[in-house]
């Protein structure tokens, strides 16, 4: 398999489908499919408005494929994160947003991918599970960042030390999921979310996905001043404006 075929790109309008397509593998995490996202990360047509991230057979993702791996010392396992802290990179602050589809088991790296994601729906056969404790093994996707700032460093301790299972209902009581749906139903849904956020000006999504990690990591007076330099920059551009007179048109004539 190729890297084209371990990802799977379908256009529909605005919106870019991915799907994980290692159905056999439980779509575990290899080097084509790292080479898939890189392409795809350069390769992103302009007028994408929304990115919905599935994958394809019985889960979402396993983690990293550790049939592909072999013995390695230090230096080629931190080079191998630092791709993929690279990648996750480009698909958080590189582009459109993003809306993960999950289903069945979300594992390891594939959890990591999935933090990855602006909004994540998952549907009720859903569970995530961080067992690289078990074997030895610390993350090295991105997760002690971003699972951490999703559901604290607590819980995050919690899960590695013991590689437990959350299933969907605790994982959106947690806050790492947005919308639970019925078995088979989470693309569905992200797919109508991904239409709703694909309708947003350009520059308004822009600077929700970029602007508010980075607040998030400023004093309070520095995210303040970052928050106005948002506002003015989106409250000025053509399609606010455009919106704007269309509310008031609105107000005007009676309407809601």
């Amino acid at each position: 398999m190729n890297a084209s075929q371990a990802l799977l790109l379908e256009k529909r309008g605005r919106i870019l489908i991915a799907t994980l397509n290692r159905p056999d593998k439980r779509n575990a995490l290899n080097e084509d499919l790292a080479r898939a996202f890189e392409a795809m990360a350069t390769d992103l047509d302009k007028d994408v408005g929304a990115i919905v991230l599935h994958g394809a057979g019985a889960g979402f993702c396993a983690g990293l494929d550790l049939s592909e791996q072999k013995e390695r010392d230090p230096f080629e396992v931190v080079q191998i994160s630092r791709r993929w802290h690279a990648i996750k990179e480009r698909l958080q602050f590189g582009g459109p947003p993003i809306i993960a589809a999950l289903h069945g088991p979300v594992i390891g790296g594939g959890f990591e991918l999935a933090a990855t994601a602006h909004v994540r729906v998952a549907d009720s056969t859903t569970f995530f599970q961080l067992p690289e404790g078990k074997r030895g093994i610390f993350i090295g996707g991105g997760g002690s960042v971003r699972i951490a700032r999703l559901i604290g460093v607590s819980r995050l301790t919690e899960l590695m030390l013991t590689g437990r299972r959350l299933d969907a209902d605790s994982a959106e009581r947690a806050g790492l999921i947005h919308y639970v749906t019925e078995p088979e139903q989470a693309l569905a849904k992200a797919i109508e979310l991904a239409e709703t956020i694909a309708g947003n000006a350009p520059m308004v999504n822009y600077l929700i996905t970029q602007a508010l990690p980075r607040i998030a990591d400023m004093s309070a007076s520095d995210g303040l001043f970052t928050e106005s330099m948002a506002a003015g920059l989106s409250q000025t551009s053509p399609e606010a404006q455009a919106g704007m007179r269309e509310f008031l048109e609105r107000k005007k004539g009676g309407q809601p």
